[in-house]
């Protein structure tokens, strides 16, 4: 039976998360277009398309009480029952979706990553973060000032476009690495990223723990340094150095017990970690802040990757129930975990430092986790080969269930796409044999075992999905406008076009950024507490 909440009840039971232990997970099921076109601020998106394969790390506690969200469209509906048959015992369904949370008079929000976005804001203006425009950084360049330039971002972000001479190190990164990048205390640094958020956050970081250097964000980012019509670079391959000297291993180990003391960050001993895990009562988060290459050498079982940065920057990608407890895992002394959990506990987040951090005598698990199982079926596979002689002989509707913008880009012949939430609205001829696909095959069988329960026709998937097909060297199509910008329900055009050298859009990104503490403030459910030294 399907058990629904109204918007003023919900609301609610928001206001009551943390005390005595409550927990809250609000799962938005619709595509990511649609969420970032309006959402609630706590509401964490977990598309339908691919529920399965990201609802465990979401909700890793089964009996937690979840409240799905979508179009009012039955997409909740179909969530909820996958999920129940997945061990989920205890969820709700926002009667009248997200619309009806408006309706009812209660903030909604465009975006993505809000809560996090928003934080930043508060921060800089909190702490009165210091910060620079471009054409002052340009000039300090040009000049040949004693300056250094890190890059907050991840180094993906930091290799497609970067300003001249700046150096990827992730935020979670900054204490624990920034003495070898500027030993004198006289060099000024410049914290910059692709806008606002993780510019604030890393240059406040190095303030917070302490830093004695000269400390500024770059204001706005790489959007603010083409704004003034500056050159970005592209390809860039500078990062910080592997090897760390012992002066800044010291100097680090002084930044992370310092950041803990002020902002009386806690740790938590293993036993205490294990009787947590042991309680169906509350949920942990066990997160492992480290770099990639370290936590696929060796972490705790148990654990997810969560960058530290990244897990500021995004909070909501890896912890979906609020009011949860979060243990971050790092090798001592620990200063990426007590970057971010120092952050984590101003959001208003019950956060813990794992005491100690990683030792070489625990146990570890190589590599990365297993995923989960993402719709195991035993719907026929056609091989790649198999499935172009069907297109050949037009004996087979094909199917594309992967993003909108991977279809535009790249498509097998004569495909039609059509996202998982919409699979009950697919037109099939009666003669024609189904098969679906997608990038790595795993959407492409969640979809089939959703259109295989509604219609009687043949269904079945391209083995290894479009990589097998590209390995094949079969023909792909292309079509710049198909779908229409109104049926891509899972890209949101106004988030993406700030990247495309369009400056109005950046702009208005800015310009949103800016403006989300005043709708947070209206909102009243945000639990930031910003400190200072």
């Amino acid at each position: 039976m399907t058990n629904f909440i109204d918007a003023p009840k919900l609301k609610t039971l928001i206001r009551g998360v943390g005390q005595s232990g409550a927990e809250l997970a609000l799962l938005d099921v619709r595509e990511a277009g649609q969420f970032g076109a309006d959402h609630m601020l706590h509401a964490v998106p977990c598309p339908y398309s691919i529920l399965e394969t990201c609802v465990f790390l979401l909700v890793p506690r089964k009996s937690a009480r979840v409240v799905l969200i979508d179009a009012a469209d039955g997409t909740a509906q179909k969530a909820a029952s996958r999920m129940a048959a997945m061990g989920y015992t205890n969820i709700l369904i926002l009667r009248g979706g997200n619309a009806a949370w408006a309706a009812a008079g209660f903030e909604v929000f465009q975006g993505v990553n809000v809560p996090s976005k928003a934080f930043g804001e508060v921060v800089e203006h909190d702490a009165d973060t210091p910060r620079i425009p471009a054409e002052e950084l340009n000039d300090m360049m040009t000049r040949g000032e004693n300056i250094v330039i890190v890059d907050g971002r991840t180094p993906a972000e930091h290799n497609r476009m970067s300003i001249p001479g700046g150096i990827s190190m992730p935020n979670a990164e900054m204490i624990y690495r920034i003495h070898d990048l500027a030993p004198d205390p006289e060099t000024t640094v410049v914290v910059n990223c692709a806008g606002r958020t993780r510019s604030i956050i890393g240059a406040q970081a190095l303030i917070n723990a302490g830093v004695p250097n000269k400390v500024v964000a770059l204001k706005a980012g790489t959007m603010g340094w083409t704004l003034a019509g500056f050159e970005l670079e592209n390809g860039s391959t500078l990062r910080y150095p592997n090897k760390m000297s012992d002066e800044c291993a010291a100097k680090a180990a002084e930044y992370a017990a310092e950041l803990m003391r002020v902002f009386d960050l806690p740790s938590v001993d293993r036993n205490t970690l294990s009787s947590w895990q042991a309680d169906d009562t509350r949920t942990v988060f066990l997160l492992d802040v480290r770099a990639i290459e370290e936590f696929t050498a060796g972490h705790l079982p148990g654990s997810a990757h969560a960058p530290g940065g990244q897990l500021v920057q995004a909070t909501d990608e890896w912890c979906g129930i609020w009011g949860a407890r979060v243990v971050l895992v790092d090798s001592a002394p620990c200063a990426r975990a007590a970057i971010t959990g120092h952050w984590l506990k101003q959001m208003g987040w019950d956060v813990h430092v794992l005491d100690g951090g990683l030792t070489e005598a625990e146990g570890r698990q190589i590599g990365m986790p297993p995923s989960p199982d993402a719709g195991a079926t035993d719907l026929p596979l056609l091989s790649a080969a198999e499935l172009f002689n069907s297109i050949e002989a037009g004996s087979v509707l094909v199917v594309d269930v992967d993003k909108s913008m991977d279809y535009r880009d790249e498509h097998l012949p004569g495909a039609v796409w059509c996202p998982r939430s919409r699979i009950d609205q697919l037109q099939v001829p009666a003669d024609l044999r189904v098969v679906l696909y997608s990038e790595h095959e795993t959407r492409a069988r969640l979809a089939a075992i959703d259109l295989a329960e509604i219609i009687d026709t043949s269904v079945a998937v391209l083995e290894g999905g479009r990589e097998a097909w590209r390995g094949a060297k079969l023909p792909v199509e292309a079509t710049p406008n198909l779908p229409p910008d109104a049926d891509c329900i899972d890209y949101l055009f106004w988030v993406s076009r700030r990247h495309m050298g369009s400056q109005d859009a950046a702009l208005a990104y800015l310009e949103w950024e800016e403006n989300l503490p005043a709708q947070i403030f209206a909102d009243g459910d945000a639990r930031f507490t910003i400190m200072s030294r």
